[in-house]
């Protein structure tokens, strides 16, 4: 017949080694603090002064009822609870700069984004830009809305380099790429850089192109219309200031020039 477990064995289980350890080291303190000599300790709690001898040596483990004798005897607590451990600071992975939530928080926000329109000369494309924190995934996303061209709205992810200071906005899809590279913000908090996308040409030829690109803070940038924005329309010679400071304030170099040609895809 199999030995059953006893209230006796029960109360008598060994405490783990850590514990045990962590038991000892406070006893030990306790001893030094107040004084006392490990027999007149084994005298108040009621235990051999071998059992207490084995224990502080670490050749037995302390047990949980010898532990409450002598928590008893010295009126204090041996058993500390052990610290939670620290909550692992989540962050962006290692490909996107390795970011924490609290460093990139500033880009959070939906953007007026603006670019040169591919299908129409001397036009502006215009549609939002949205950058938010994704906590399953621990990163920046971004995702485009208000585009004429709704089926070709980008969502991707967002990558802040450390070494370069850029911000760069991803897409993947099936091994296409579609690549925003943009400048830290400046103090209105606005983006600017480089576009780098497919151009829809004749027929199903794509064509690799790069244009101008700004972001704006929707809390700070003029009125937001979105779509194509024409020449002589309200709002085109403002947008038209800002794209043009990619180049004229040297957040850009474009040493070619891409002729309007087709509509994009991205």
């Amino acid at each position: 017949m199999p030995p059953f477990e006893t209230p006796r064995e029960t109360e008598e289980a060994a405490l783990p080694d850590g514990q045990s350890q962590a038991v000892a080291d406070a006893v030990r303190e306790a001893l030094a603090r107040n004084r006392l000599s490990r027999q007149a300790l084994a005298d108040a709690a009621r235990i051999s002064i071998s059992t207490l001898e084995k224990a502080l040596s670490g050749r037995r483990p302390f047990t949980l009822a010898t532990t409450i004798r002598l928590e008893e005897a010295l009126g204090t607590p041996l058993r500390r609870s052990a610290p939670a451990p620290a909550a692992a600071a989540r962050q962006a992975p290692a490909a996107l700069g390795s970011y924490t939530r609290a460093a990139v928080a500033f880009l959070e926000g939906c953007y007026l984004t603006l670019r040169p329109s591919f299908g129409q000369a001397d036009a502006i494309f215009a549609y939002r830009t949205e950058i938010a924190w994704d906590a399953g995934s621990a990163q920046l996303v971004f995702r485009e809305a208000e585009r004429l061209d709704a089926p070709f709205a980008q969502t991707g992810t967002v990558s802040v380099s450390n070494q370069s200071g850029h911000i760069y906005l991803v897409t993947e899809f099936q091994g296409q790429y579609r690549l925003a590279m943009l400048g830290r913000p400046t103090i209105q908090g606005e983006m600017f850089g480089i576009l780098t996308t497919l151009v829809s040409g004749r027929g199903a030829h794509l064509t690799p192109a790069a244009t101008p690109l700004a972001l704006l803070p929707e809390r700070t940038a003029p009125a937001a219309h979105y779509g194509r924005i024409l020449p002589g329309m309200a709002c085109e010679q403002d947008y038209r200031r800002f794209l043009d400071r990619v180049r004229d304030d040297g957040f850009a170099v474009f040493p070619g020039c891409l002729p309007p040609h087709g509509s994009a895809v991205g």
